[in-house]
């Protein structure tokens, strides 16, 4: 690895979403260096709020194509006829002054194409390999998915060849519940990074509050605990953020109670049981609280989610259109 690409990491750790001490983020960054200045088309696997978008910059930054800007492709916000048009100028076009100007090409959420646009993107990647002119040499590709794109494909959702032509590398991404060692440092960098736009002094937070942040299972990972910092240095008190965290919740105990021996690991299962049910209860307004699909959603059996709709509290918020 050359000088350049360590040091650009080493910037790029700084931000974050990409630091951490956790043996899972160590083990990735040391991967990322490996593959960085390759060609090979890579997959991020990671839950909502992971910094998947983060990686694939690092990536880009890392790579050869680095002194061309990154394109992002919101899969969600394409149809067929859009994804074949913004593609096809990527990969058959050359720069603006006839220029040969290879990129690196960011498709953003790939299980939220539907199965004609997954044709179409497939058309594109012959034989793993995008297609392109001879004055323009082929733009590197990063996917990412929030999804396991195997139960993708065993539900008949996602097509079996196109995952192979994408997955080149798969690079997953640990939630914040696998790499909480972590989380002191990344609300510490959130309160710096946020508190001169907010006008605020970052606060000392007590080692009780930090307890009940750490046995915190953070649901929406590194998003979720930026968006907390945020609300914590906005309020100007941590004891105040928490009680709208345990309001959210309705399961964390209040910040002034006692977190020690035994409590830390009533709120650690506390925290569980809250996430658990804001969890179903997203899936439940996603899909207008039809619970069958909720179920298929939430990769859990339909009586299954009738159980712990009826045990977490959800009983009868909302009649569902099944």
């Amino acid at each position: 690895m050359s000088r350049i690409a360590t040091n650009s990491l080493k910037s790029s750790t700084s931000t974050g979403f990409v630091y951490g001490q956790a043996p899972a983020v160590q083990s990735l960054n040391a991967l990322i260096q490996e593959i960085a200045e390759t060609d090979l088309p890579i997959l991020l696997v990671g839950e909502s709020g992971t910094g998947k978008e983060i990686y694939a910059r690092l990536i880009h930054r890392l790579s050869g194509l680095c002194e061309a800007p990154l394109n992002k492709v919101n899969c969600a916000a394409l149809d067929a006829g859009q994804l074949l048009a913004e593609l096809s100028e990527e990969l058959l076009s050359s720069g603006g002054n006839g220029e040969a100007a290879p990129r690196t090409l960011f498709l953003d959420g790939v299980h939220e194409l539907d199965a004609t646009t997954q044709r179409a993107l497939l058309s594109l990647l012959p034989d793993g390999e995008p297609k392109g002119n001879p004055g323009k040499p082929a733009p590197r590709f990063i996917f990412s998915t929030s999804r396991n794109l195997e139960k993708e494909i065993e539900a008949g959702r996602f097509r079996r060849e196109l995952y192979f032509r994408i997955n080149g590398v798969i690079l997953r991404l640990p939630p914040l519940r696998e790499r909480k060692e972590d989380i002191p440092s990344l609300l510490e960098y959130f309160f710096q990074k946020h508190s001169s736009e907010l006008k605020k002094k970052p606060p000392e937070l007590s080692s009780e509050v930090r307890e009940l942040l750490v046995a915190y299972d953070w649901p929406g990972n590194i998003r979720e605990l930026e968006n907390f910092a945020k609300k914590i240095l906005a309020v100007g008190n941590p004891a105040l953020a928490l009680g709208d965290l345990r309001a959210n919740l309705s399961t964390v105990p209040a910040a002034d109670e006692t977190w020690h021996g035994s409590s830390l690991k009533i709120a650690s299962r506390a925290a569980s049981r809250g996430a658990e049910r804001e969890l179903i209860q997203k899936a439940l307004e996603q899909t207008h609280w039809n619970r069958k699909r909720a179920a298929r959603e939430l990769q859990i059996s339909y009586k299954s989610l009738l159980y712990k709709i009826k045990q977490t509290g959800l009983e009868g918020k909302k009649v569902e259109q099944e």
